[in-house]
C-alpha cells in the first residue's frame, strides 16, 4: 500500500542523483512516491509527472521503458525505473535514462546506494531532533515552574529516568573564538555519557551531570576528580572554567543545584577568583552572600566596609583586610602573603578598628566587616 511519506527529501534526492551521475554517466532521475521527478540530471524535467514511475510503484515492479513504449507514454524517456524503499513503505522511484539493456546492469545497485542514503538522512534527522530534544530537557529542567508532564514525555522519547540524581556544572569559555563553543559543545556530547547539555549564554554550557554517589550518598571526592578529568581532557583546546553546584535530591534539587552553582560563579567574579575549578561546597557562606543586592540589610551589613572605602583612599587597607579574611584570620600567614612584618599587620588592622569602630578579634564584628567585603568588592 503506498503512504504519503517525508522520509524521501530534495536535498536527499539531489545527493542520490548527483553521487549515481558522477559513476554511472547515465541521467539519473529520482521521482517521489506520488511519481513526481523531484530530483534529475536534466533540470528541464523537474517537478513533472512520470508514467513509468507512476506503473513501478502502482505494480511494485521494475518497469523497462524502450524507445518505442516511450513515445506513447506522457513526460517519459528510454530507460528503467525501479521502486526503492525505506523502513517497509515505498518511498520513492530511481529511474535511469538509457536502452534497457545499457542501464540494467547499474540499476540494483543505484536503488541500494538510494534506499542507504535515505537511511543516513533520516538517521541524522533523528539525531538532530534528539539533540534538540535533550537541549529542551535540560532547559526545561532548569526552570523553577516546569511542566511535569512536558518533562516526562521528552525523558521517555530519550530513554532518560528523570529521577536520576543530577548536579549542574557550568562550563565557561573564555578567551575563544565563538566558533571553538560549538566544537566544545559537540566534545562534551561525545564523552560526558548521560549528561543533559544546554548552551545557555554566548560562551558558556552547562551540563545536568548524573551525581558521583556511593551507597547511595553523594561523594564530593568523586565529584572533584570527575571534575579533574574533565579539566585535563579540554586544556590545550580549549580555555574553560569549571563551577559546580551542590547536590540536592529531586527534580526540586536540581533547580537548587543550579541556583548554588550560578551564586559560586558570581561569588568568584566579585571577588575576581582564578581558580579552574569552583565548588560550591568550598565556598557556601561567600557564595550565598555575594548576590544580597541593594536592599536595607544588605547597606546596613556593608556599612562599616563602605566607611572604610571613604577614609583608605589607596586601598592598603582594605587589601589587607581580604588577605587577612583569605588566611583563615591567621596573622602569621596573612603577613607572610602581603611581605609585611606581621607588626605591621597589627598596626593596620588596629587602624582597621579605628575607622570602623569594630574590633577584629570579635566575631559579630569581623563577620560583619567580612560580608560587606563579600557584597562591596
Amino acid at each position: 500500500m503506498l503512504r504519503q511519506t517525508s522520509f524521501l527529501e530534495e536535498a536527499t534526492a539531489r545527493q542520490i542523483v548527483q553521487r549515481a551521475m558522477g559513476i554511472i554517466h547515465h541521467s539519473v532521475n529520482v521521482m517521489d512516491n506520488n511519481g513526481v521527478i523531484i530530483a534529475s540530471g536534466d533540470p528541464a524535467r523537474l517537478y513533472q509527472r512520470h508514467e513509468g514511475a507512476l506503473l513501478a510503484l502502482t505494480e511494485n515492479r521494475v518497469v523497462e521503458i524502450d524507445t518505442a513504449t516511450a513515445a506513447h507514454l506522457k513526460g517519459v524517456k528510454p530507460g528503467i525505473n525501479l521502486p526503492f524503499s525505506f523502513r517497509q513503505q515505498y518511498v520513492g522511484v530511481i529511474g535511469i535514462s538509457g536502452e534497457p539493456q545499457e542501464v540494467r546492469a547499474y540499476a540494483e545497485l543505484v536503488k541500494m546506494a538510494a534506499e542507504m542514503m535515505v537511511e543516513q538522512a533520516a538517521l541524522l534527522d533523528q539525531n538532530q531532533w534528539e539533540k534538540r530534544y535533550r537541549e529542551e530537557l535540560a532547559d526545561q529542567l532548569l526552570q523553577p515552574q516546569a511542566e511535569p508532564g512536558s518533562l516526562e514525555a521528552m525523558a521517555a522519547y530519550l530513554g532518560l529516568d528523570l529521577q536520576q540524581p543530577r548536579i549542574v556544572w557550568i562550563v565557561e569559555h573564555h578567551d575563544q573564538p565563538p566558533q571553538l563553543l560549538r566544537e566544545l559543545f559537540a566534545e562534551l556530547e561525545s564523552t560526558q555519557h548521560g549528561a543533559l547539555i544546554s548552551m545557555t549564554r554566548f560562551n558558556e554550557l552547562v551540563l545536568l551531570r548524573p551525581a558521583m554517589l556511593q551507597r547511595g550518598e553523594w561523594s564530593l571526592k568523586q565529584e572533584r576528580r570527575q571534575a579533574q578529568q574533565l579539566l585535563n581532557q579540554l586544556q590545550g583546546r580549549f580555555n574553560v572554567r569549571l563551577i559546580i553546584g551542590g547536590y540536592f535530591a529531586g527534580l526540586e534539587g536540581l533547580q537548587r543545584s543550579s541556583l548554588t552553582a550560578r551564586a559560586t560563579q558570581v561569588m568568584a567574579r566579585r571577588l575576581k577568583l582564578r581558580h579552574k575549578t569552583l565548588f560550591y561546597q568550598d565556598y557556601p557562606l561567600p557564595s550565598l552572600l555575594c548576590d544580597m543586592g541593594e536592599g536595607w540589610r544588605a547597606q546596613e551589613l556593608s556599612r562599616p566596609w563602605a566607611v572604610l572605602s571613604e577614609k583608605d583612599e589607596k586601598g592598603v587597607l582594605r587589601s589587607t583586610l581580604r588577605q587577612y579574611f583569605y588566611q583563615n584570620c591567621d596573622q602569621t600567614q596573612t603577613a607572610l602573603q602581603l611581605h609585611i612584618h606581621v607588626n605591621t599587620l597589627r598596626y593596620r588592622l588596629q587602624k582597621i578598628e579605628a575607622i570602623t569602630g569594630l574590633k577584629i578579634n570579635n566575631l559579630g564584628d569581623n563577620l560583619q566587616l567580612y560580608i560587606g567585603m563579600l557584597i562591596n568588592d
